[in-house]
């Protein structure tokens, strides 16, 4: 069973992925120096020019398309939108439940058209260095 990770305020539950869907996604990453793997709410992500293209979210892989592909992809099965909070769905983003029992061909074709999506997308720059400054 996973880990589940608890806000301070009690709020949302954060699920661990599992060590083995951990392992299959980095072996479906293709090595490329474009492709940033990082973490992002404690579940590895693959970020292309500083866009999140796909990652894990807890039992599941997740992958951003545009609307066209979005749309072939929620009629697999086991595919849904992403909605990380109930009532707040990222749109542009598709989940895939169960990736173990997958296809690892499947796998490696949706995250292929996720990566040159974001191949697409605007570089987004890098966040300003936060100030060590006291303000009197």
């Amino acid at each position: 069973m996973p880990a589940r990770l608890t806000t301070k305020s009690g709020g949302m539950t954060w699920e661990k992925s599992p060590a083995d869907l951990e392992q299959l996604f980095v072996r479906l990453i293709p090595k490329d120096p474009g492709i940033k793997v990082k973490p992002m709410f404690g579940w590895p992500c693959c970020f292309v020019n500083g866009n999140l293209s796909a990652g894990l979210h807890k039992e599941s892989i997740l992958f951003r398309l545009p609307e066209a592909e979005l749309q072939q992809f929620l009629k697999l099965d086991g595919a849904e939108e992403f909605e990380p909070m109930p009532g707040r769905k990222m749109r542009g983003y598709g989940l895939l439940a169960d990736p173990q029992r997958r296809d690892p061909g499947l796998l490696t074709k949706w995250l292929g058209r996720s990566l040159t999506y974001a191949r697409t997308l605007p570089p987004k720059k890098p966040a300003a260095p936060k100030s060590t400054k006291k303000v009197s």
